[in-house]
């Protein structure tokens, strides 16, 4: 069969699609010694469950169940929760958006792969454009989702050495520079992998340099406020019209619903909604369905504030006193955890990749998420690039322990084979 170079781009191998093989099969494996901290899937948190499940029976009871399954919403997604959802952020934020700001899709990945292409790529003049994140390691999903190869621009950070065997990230403004050839510029916040938080001053200072080009800041706000709120640093959540700010649903712990959500100027919007008319005609109906009265009623302050947030806060809390205990020895820093759901590990002056460390752990049936493919664009010849790992700490705490013996316990071999 011969493939497009459409069709080539997007069923090449990639090292995060052999990943993902990895994780699928190590799931269905059953091997009674998995420690399975890799993958980005959000943790089963009972309580939540249950509301969603009352949830679904209550729009049976209302006789709504049948039009959420059964009539295909606008290219825009459902009006009624697009109102609601408006309404609810003005009053918390104090923005001034409406129904028409606010954009559907199926998952924030399908969010990201129609602003990518609309606003990058190959232009009408000839030119081409590219999406700049300000601050690489970055969400690896992003890596491939242009149409075109050479799609993005990344700047490495600067790292800030802090006490308690912890780092932190930070945009280095001394050497970002925004070319002719930048069409937007694109952060995650909380970030995925590392869980940093850009602060306000530097957020304040990227969304002056957006405006200064006149090209939209786009942010990433999986992880967020207002939901799922799975963040512990100051962060103030701004929106104006030359924002894309990206939500989603799937972090409250409804990934299977594939809600995306676009908050931009109506010209925004309605290019997203005009892309998802075409591709995939109008977006999942479920998750709206089942957040509109939660949001109108405010349960989902419940929702986040009691049973979200303090779940992932125990967790972590959790995970911090293992890793200083069983990490105490070893030169390995943990990111400052500031949000989401992960802690990103520097090996440092590590002797082989954490591909090969990935690929040993595996045998042992601990699955992580080596970092080479988070730093997009970066040089890899930057040993940095090739030190860290991605933890998904929402698994239960005897497992999360039990992989970081496991992981202490090859480092130990490895840097005892260096010396």
């Amino acid at each position: 069969m011969k493939l497009s170079k459409f069709g080539n781009k997007f069923t090449r191998q990639s090292g995060i699609n052999q990943l993902m093989v990895d994780l699928g099969e190590a799931y269905n494996s059953n091997h009674p010694n998995l420690c399975m901290l890799g993958g980005g899937n959000p943790a089963f948190v009972p309580e939540a469950q249950a509301l969603f499940a009352k949830e679904m029976e209550l729009l049976i009871e209302n006789k709504l169940f049948e039009r959420m399954v059964g009539i295909y919403d606008g290219p825009s997604g459902e009006l009624t929760f697009r109102e609601v959802l408006a309404g609810y952020l003005n009053e918390k934020f104090s923005w001034q958006i409406g129904p028409d700001n606010i954009s559907l899709t199926n998952g924030s990945q399908n969010s990201f792969f129609y602003l990518f292409n609309a606003l990058g790529g190959e232009m009408p003049d000839g030119s081409f454009k590219r999406i700049l994140f300000p601050l690489s390691p970055e969400y690896v999903g992003y890596a491939d989702s242009g149409l075109s190869d050479d799609m993005f621009a990344s700047y490495r950070p600067k790292i800030e050495l802090l006490e308690n065997k912890q780092f932190k990230y930070r945009v280095d403004f001394d050497n970002l520079e925004i070319g002719d050839d930048i069409a937007a510029i694109c952060l995650s916040r909380p970030t995925n992998p590392t869980g940093n938080v850009i602060g306000n001053r530097e957020l304040a200072r990227l969304n002056e340099l957006a405006i200064s080009h006149e090209i939209p800041l786009i942010i990433d706000n999986a992880y967020g406020q207002p939901f799922p709120n799975v963040i512990y640093a100051d962060a103030q959540l701004n929106w104006n019209s030359n924002t894309i700010l990206c939500m989603s649903l799937s972090k409250l712990g409804l990934p299977g619903a594939r809600t995306g959500i676009v908050i931009a100027n109506k010209e925004i919007t309605n290019t997203i909604s005009a892309l998802s008319g075409i591709i995939t005609l109008a977006p999942n109906s479920v998750g709206a369905a089942l957040m509109t009265r939660m949001i109108e009623d405010g349960e989902i302050e419940h929702l986040t504030e009691n049973i979200i947030k303090p779940f992932y806060r125990q967790q972590l809390d959790s995970t911090i006193e293992s890793f200083e205990e069983v990490f105490a020895d070893l030169p390995v820093l943990m990111h400052k955890p500031e949000g989401a759901f992960f802690v990103w590990l520097w090996c440092q002056d590590l002797p082989i990749s954490t591909k090969e460390l990935y690929a040993r752990l595996k045998e042992k049936q601990v699955f992580v998420i080596p970092g080479e493919d988070f730093f997009i664009d970066i040089d890899p010849n930057w040993p940095h690039t090739q030190q860290c790992l991605r933890i998904n700490y929402g698994q239960p705490s005897d497992k999360l322990k039990a992989g970081f013996d496991v992981i202490a316990q090859e480092l130990r071999k490895v840097y005892g084979a260096k010396a």
